[in-house]
């Protein structure tokens, strides 16, 4: 019989784990979720000064190694495989976090806005679990599979009111990403799924929730925004032995608010 106690089942407990935007917002609570429960965690983020005082604060409770590279070049990608190669042999879980935001009106939004949110939203995904593939699959097997965890947004979901077009498509690219991965890698004993949240507190939304935030409160069914519980506890379910049949699925976790009208 299945071992199904509740501890092994959703155990993270040793596996190796990269987070791509690992030092701030949603990143760093999927970080410190994973470095609690004791995951080899090595985070990668543009700021190397954050990065690395990262490092030192969850170090101080487990295992966390920051590698600071800039993913929207090929330089920078480069930069993190030979870093991560140098000093692993295979790679659990791959979490591609890291994204930015540009908000202008549709008749004005300029096209190195839009490259810029392309060029880091959408292609470090390809890119960089492609680069890593071989890392994955040395970890990958039928009965444990391998994880690519990409993180999304409701806004790939919905039409957001706000003026943040490439953004929307961006996720929306990523939530179909995650799909055609997810059948490409079939038969490698890889799983790829994708996180779409809503509202969380971080630097890139925090001028949109000074603005808002009580309205978004009370339009959410839950009537809150999210918390680190919420984003670590989605994120160690999809890498743990209690996620591993769930395959190409775009989840979203947002208190249900993309069921509502868009905001």
């Amino acid at each position: 019989m299945n071992n199904l106690n509740i501890t092994n089942l959703f155990s993270v407990k040793d596996k190796t784990v990269l987070i791509t935007g690992g030092s701030r917002g949603i990143g760093l609570m999927i970080a410190t979720t994973f470095v609690q429960n004791g995951a080899k965690v090595y985070i990668s983020s543009r700021n190397a000064e954050v990065c690395q005082a990262v490092e030192k604060e969850l170090s101080a409770i487990g295992h966390c190694v920051a590698i600071p590279a800039d993913l929207s070049g090929k330089e920078g990608r480069q930069k993190l495989v030979k870093a991560l190669n140098n000093q692993i042999d295979s790679l659990d879980v791959l979490i591609n976090n890291a994204g930015a935001n540009w908000s202008a009106p549709f008749k004005e939004y300029p096209e190195h806005g839009y490259d810029k949110i392309m060029g880091i939203n959408v292609k470090p995904v390809f890119y960089l679990t492609q680069d890593l593939l071989p890392l994955i699959e040395k970890a990958a097997s039928v009965e444990s599979p391998a994880r690519v965890i990409n993180i999304g947004s409701i806004d790939g979901l919905r039409v957001s009111t706000i003026d943040n077009s490439a953004y929307g498509m961006s996720k929306a690219a990523v939530h179909h990403l995650t799909k055609i991965l997810a059948i490409k890698f079939q038969g490698k004993g890889i799983t790829v799924n994708a996180i779409a949240p809503g509202p969380f507190p971080s630097k890139m939304t925090k001028s949109m929730l000074d603005q808002v935030q009580p309205m978004i409160e009370k339009a959410n069914p839950m009537k809150r925004i999210g918390r680190a519980g919420d984003m670590g506890g989605i994120a160690v379910f999809l890498a743990s032995d209690a996620g591993s049949y769930l395959n190409g699925a775009v989840i979203p976790v947002d208190g249900g608010i993309h069921l509502m009208a868009a905001m």
